[in-house]
């Protein structure tokens, strides 16, 4: 028998799908630019059912592609050729609540959103707020560890699970909780993008929602200045809840879409946020005001339907981007804070270099920068400008100390980025790690972590020690 028909003969009607048509709606995640038809895809329902696709899949050595919303940005979730695609979500129970613990038990299904949604008449809600919430899974979160504009004070989903079920690939159920002694094995988990194991359970944190939120809306007439803002802010010792910038193309495609209000005459915008008790929250706004000086425009909300438009700008700068332009490829360097405004700098003369259109938003509190790339997949050799346009922004961000992902994950889309941030000794520890649970490389294989073999061929094995090679940096 085939795969494909033991997978029918095994599962209930109608959760497994076969064929170009059917399987078309998975051949990729958010990163549209990487496309694979996969040979079937599989949406239990049920731990049992998870199981039995894995036995089968392991017992004809196919790969598996465990998928949760398709929200991802880094190719994690693009099938393999002749792989099969594991979507979880119909598991959408919220199985317990316990508002005395703050805690909540979830199946990996369940959206981000409706977590807070669940736990509101508690007073409750789940920090992490990555743009996609009201789409994106928790499994997905904690494949990802997802951050958001939060996560500067609330942390990314590592900080905020505290236990996790998971199945390996020969169907043994495995449980790590933060309370584990030992090897920090949960905190592995997070980020794992699903090469480890299939997450079948998730305890998450819940936060209490604070007295008061305010919004500081900041523009400036230089991305330097509102850069330079957020270094201030940090400096004086304000941890703000959420501190996000945008540049000029990102403000401008961000108020057509979603009409918050933003400052058109702005270079840059900066939204600081901040909550607790009242009296806190009024102490801080002082200060930050202060801090602000440079800015040309400064608007704090008065209304919370204020603060959520405010906020509804930014997180729809995506979608906004996609308006006004054919295609657009994400980046998510992560660099230290005091070199944002030289990383922006290089963005630019990257943008030029290259003649494509980059709108940058970014979490600036931790560093996180999203450069949209805007290009027309339709032109010849338009994405291969684009890729190696974002490899640039991404080898910058390793060369002043940072980062290639922040909170997206490699995917197939920073595999040579990989190169650059890692050197052999440490790739063979993450191969070892993947050997350990998957030995026949059966999750998610190809995805996160390069071959020794395709970093020795990109000639990047090894990169500058600690070393700052740009005479620029001299100045910060």
């Amino acid at each position: 028998m085939s795969l494909t028909s033991e997978l029918i003969r095994n599962l209930p009607k109608g959760l497994v799908m076969v064929g170009s048509e059917a399987t078309r709606p998975f051949e990729c995640d958010g990163l549209s630019a990487y496309k694979q038809k996969p040979l079937a895809v599989v949406l239990p329902s049920n731990l049992e059912q998870i199981k039995k696709v894995l036995e089968i899949c392991q017992h004809f050595k196919t790969p598996v592609v465990t998928r949760g919303a398709g929200t991802g940005l880094s190719g994690g979730a693009m099938p393999l050729e002749g792989s099969v695609v594991l979507g979880l979500s119909k598991l959408t129970r919220i199985i317990s609540i316990d508002k005395e613990r703050q805690v909540a038990v979830v199946e990996p299904g369940v959206r981000n959103l409706a977590i807070s949604e669940a736990v509101d008449q508690f007073g409750l809600y789940y920090a992490p707020d990555p743009s996609s919430q009201i789409a994106c899974t928790i499994g997905g979160n904690v494949a990802e560890n997802a951050g958001g504009v939060h996560c500067l004070k609330y942390g990314l989903t590592v900080q905020n699970v505290e236990a996790i079920k998971m199945l390996t690939i020969d169907g043994k159920e495995l449980s790590f909780s933060r309370q584990d002694d030992g090897i920090g094995m949960l905190a592995l988990m997070n980020g794992s993008e699903g090469l480890l194991g299939v997450i079948t359970e998730v305890t998450v944190k819940l936060t209490s929602k604070p007295k008061i939120a305010r919004l500081v809306m900041a523009g400036f007439s230089s991305v330097s200045d509102g850069a330079h803002a957020v270094a201030e802010i940090i400096k004086h010792g304000v941890i703000p809840a959420g501190l996000e910038m945008m540049d000029k193309l990102a403000i401008e495609a961000s108020e057509s879409f979603a009409k918050p209000g933003y400052p058109l005459d702005a270079e840059a915008l900066l939204l600081c946020e901040l909550d607790g008790v009242e009296d806190e929250v009024e102490e801080e706004l002082k200060q930050v005001v202060d801090l602000l000086s440079a800015a040309t425009t400064v608007k704090i909300s008065e209304t919370e339907s204020e603060r959520l438009l405010l906020w509804k700008g930014r997180k729809s700068a995506f979608p906004a981007v996609g308006r006004i332009s054919a295609d657009y490829y994400c980046m998510d360097g992560t660099v230290p804070k005091r070199y944002l405004a030289l990383v922006l700098e290089k963005i630019n003369s990257l943008s030029k270099y290259y003649n494509l259109r980059i709108a940058n938003v970014f979490h600036a509190g931790d560093g996180n920068l999203h450069p949209l790339i805007m290009y027309d997949a339709g032109v010849d050799g338009e994405l291969e400008k684009t890729e190696n346009c974002g490899n640039d922004i991404l080898k910058f961000c390793v060369e002043v100390g940072g980062t290639i992902t922040g909170e997206h994950g490699v995917g197939v889309e920073k595999l040579d980025a990989m190169c650059i941030q890692y050197g052999e000794d440490e790739l063979k520890v993450f191969h070892q790690i993947k050997a350990a649970f998957d030995p026949d490389s059966l999750l998610n294989p190809g995805k996160a972590v390069p071959s020794l073999h395709r970093c020795a061929e990109l000639g990047r094995l090894h990169v500058h020690n600690g070393e700052l090679p740009f005479p620029e940096l001299e100045r910060f």
